[in-house]
């Protein structure tokens, strides 16, 4: 598997703080770049729902038929939590070459924060 360079690792560690503090109602906003493919709610789009998203183990929606490359990315019992899903936010394709998703990633550290705490508890539900 390859990683991000170690400069995107070390910006990871310095913008966990941020992380924290996301606004869900703000990453309602964020979320409107992953709208047109995937939900909030228990339904599939192009690409899978995003509900409960947070602790899933990767690549587990029973429903959903996902890429080689996330399947494998998915092997050892990975699961989305908050670092993981914001190091793959930053560019999806870098941290699983191969992958379907053709979304070239959120390069605001604020952005990152707060889609994710809009998925942990998507504003407005």
């Amino acid at each position: 598997m390859k990683r991000l360079p170690a400069a995107a690792a070390v910006f990871l560690c310095l913008a966990a703080p941020a992380l924290a503090e996301g606004d869900a109602v703000a990453g309602k906003t964020v979320f409107k770049k992953c709208a047109p493919c995937h939900s909030t709610e228990p339904v599939n789009r192009v690409g899978p729902t995003l509900a409960g998203i947070v602790g899933r183990p990767v690549a587990s929606v029973g429903d959903y038929r996902y890429s080689a490359a996330m399947t494998a990315f998915a092997e050892g019992g990975k699961m989305w939590n908050e670092a993981l899903i914001a190091e793959y936010l930053m560019s999806p394709k870098a941290m699983v070459p191969g992958t379907a998703m053709a979304f070239a990633g959120l390069r605001k550290i604020e952005d990152i924060a707060n889609l994710i705490a809009y998925l942990k508890a998507p504003a407005g539900h």
